[in-house]
């Protein structure tokens, strides 16, 4: 139990160097602990997990990646997808930068979540087969021409409403 307890301390300590480096090095950006992570453009914050460990580092430098990237909104799914990817690459350079080692295994991980939120939207409910985004909440097969209407949430499951 101590040894996990000492784990623990040193993970923790490790986090709070981070965001204190962060913050000096960004000092537009706000840092907040939080149950959830996520870079909000509006406030210039960042919200970061108070867990600890190298998933929680990877997961702060991939926010603060979207933030130095200046992310915002998403109008189709892909657009989405490569901004994911651009802000792990992102997370990449600073992990180099601050000795913060990110799995490139836990970054697939991350964007398959992505991937396949992405292919149940895209999902066709006649056919099965994927259909074109025609705008941020409507898509076409392009096999049988149906159309169907998704919900914008990206955390919650794919409904699809046949119009």
């Amino acid at each position: 139990m101590q040894c996990y307890t000492a784990v623990m301390t040193l993970q923790r300590q490790h986090m709070e160097k981070l965001i204190h480096r962060l913050r000096q090095d960004h000092p537009q950006l706000t840092f907040s602990a939080s149950s959830s992570m996520y870079w909000s453009p509006d406030s210039n914050e960042i919200r970061y997990s108070d867990k600890t460990g190298a998933t929680a580092l990877a997961g702060l430098l991939h926010e603060v990646g979207h933030a130095r990237l200046g992310h915002r909104g998403y109008r189709r799914d892909f657009e989405l997808l490569k901004k994911e990817v651009a802000a792990w690459e992102e997370a990449l350079k600073l992990g180099k930068q601050y000795g913060v080692f990110i799995s490139l295994d836990h970054i697939q991980d991350c964007l398959d979540t992505y991937r396949e939120w992405i292919y149940k939207r895209s999902a066709c409910p006649t056919c099965s087969l994927a259909g074109l985004q025609e705008a941020e909440t409507r898509f076409r097969c392009i096999n049988c021409s149906h159309s169907w209407m998704v919900t914008a949430a990206r955390f919650c499951r794919p409904y699809r409403r046949s119009q």
